[in-house]
């Protein structure tokens, strides 16, 4: 079992890649397409060990941006120059989308394999291009500050403005070198924390959904996080120091959470309410988004979705559900471009009368056992707000630079845009959501 203390990828991951950690809702090992995952204080002089094991290719492309070339970038490119033929490829402020995805496509053309050095946006084109290519690929991250290293899931914009999650395929190899990530911008750090504290509110928002609607539910990817995330919690407030093993502790739990794409295929065991509250966010703003990362917005919304599942769930009585208000012309003026689709996604989940009469039914027969079981997954706020305190994360919009007002609306409008069911929608067929969407920022 991992320690508070340990600077490594833990005990849970390499018993993954050896392929003895059994999952217990199936008796058989869990088995990962990733060949090898490091997190050690230091991985300089190792990298080309490292890459030449996962049998990449004798051609590779570097794929950096310019603050990633210059964090860790040069450094691996030199050092797979003793072992194979490099070519790297600098991004200019990239984005995820589809016209970098096929400018970088056409770039690594003439390569065998893909090594990735930097975090999301830089990650997630590589995992693009791999899927679409078949050239094998690995990533050396850069900050820890996503989970999206180790997913089987890749996050692009689509041309109307949405952002979705596509499958993908997994890294050959992850890596992740200590001394790089505790140099990286503090805020990267806490991005990364935010994007972890969040199993709490989508574990919830998973079982609420298998309890109402029947959806496909496993505790397996849960189970993968216990020990690594009360390490996690316990050493949070060293991360702003760089701390190795607090960083060390954030890593496993950032890697676990995207591992857990294998056991369940989707992305819901660790993606709710909160996400799609961020996701609201980067929809809504326009020229008013301040810039925050994902990871930031989710650690926000997560508090938020914290505080909503808590005011529901301490209540002896269960909400009494209506029919579905779908606001039409509203969702097309909210959403632009994306407004069809997001009415689309929002109509599926939709309660008619017979639906909420159905799903009322369900929940005053069993109210008193869902709400323990839901409770019992749950972190509660005040724990969630002291591991970020004692950070000096952001803890509201206001901390963001996020206009509150904005912020209250993505709240109110995120369980449109997808069909995902959350807490959010329990509320607002309850009619609790608007005030308390009002109560936030």
């Amino acid at each position: 079992m991992a320690s508070p203390h340990d600077i490594s990828e833990g005990p849970i991951v390499r018993s993954i890649l050896a392929g003895t950690w059994v999952d217990p809702s199936t008796g058989h090992p869990l088995v990962s397409p990733i060949r090898a995952i490091r997190v050690a204080p230091s991985l300089d002089g190792a990298e080309a060990d490292l890459v030449s094991s996962l049998d990449l290719g004798r051609t590779l492309s570097v794929i950096t941006d310019d603050n990633t070339w210059a964090a860790m970038g040069r450094r691996v490119a030199k050092a797979l120059r003793r072992a194979a033929g490099v070519s790297p490829v600098v991004l200019r402020a990239p984005h995820a989308d589809e016209e970098t995805l096929t400018d970088l496509t056409d770039r690594v053309r003439h390569a065998d394999g893909l090594v990735a050095v930097g975090t999301g946006t830089i990650n997630d084109l590589c995992k693009a291009v791999s899927a679409t290519t078949g050239k094998p690929y690995a990533v050396f991250g850069t900050a820890a500050s996503m989970n999206g290293y180790t997913t089987g899931t890749v996050s692009m914009f689509a041309p109307n403005g949405v952002k979705t999650t596509r499958k993908a395929v997994m890294p050959r190899g992850v890596f992740l070198d200590l001394q790089v990530l505790r140099r990286a911008p503090a805020r990267l750090t806490l991005a990364g924390l935010g994007d972890s504290i969040c199993r709490t509110t989508a574990q919830v928002d998973w079982l609420l959904s298998r309890h109402l609607l029947g959806t496909n539910y496993t505790e397996t990817p849960y189970l993968l996080q216990t020990v690594d995330e009360e390490a996690m919690f316990a050493t949070a407030g060293l991360l702003p120091q760089g701390d190795l093993p607090a960083l060390a502790a954030l890593c496993r739990i950032l890697i676990l959470m995207g591992i857990g794409t294998v056991v369940t295929g989707t992305t819901q065991y660790g993606s709710g309410s909160e996400h799609l509250t961020s996701h609201a966010i980067d929809m809504l703003a326009g020229r008013r988004h301040p810039g925050s990362m994902h990871g930031e917005q989710t650690g926000i919304a997560t508090l938020s979705m914290a505080r909503l599942q808590e005011s529901i769930l301490d209540r002896p009585e269960p909400p009494r559900l209506s029919p579905t208000q779908m606001d039409v012309s509203g969702i097309l003026n909210r959403f632009g471009p994306a407004g069809p689709d997001c009415m689309a996604e929002f109509r599926r989940k939709s309660l008619d009368a017979r639906a909420a009469s159905d799903m009322n039914h369900r929940l005053d027969e069993s109210w008193t056992e869902l709400r323990t079981g839901l409770l019992g997954k749950l972190r509660r706020i005040t724990e969630l707000e002291r591991a970020m305190a004692a950070t000096g994360a952001p803890l509201t919009a206001e901390d963001l630079g996020l206009d509150a007002g904005l912020y209250r609306q993505a709240i109110l409008h995120a369980r449109e845009i997808r069909n995902r069911y959350s807490v959010l929608d329990l509320a607002g067929d309850s009619g609790l959501l608007s005030d308390f969407a009002a109560s936030q920022g």
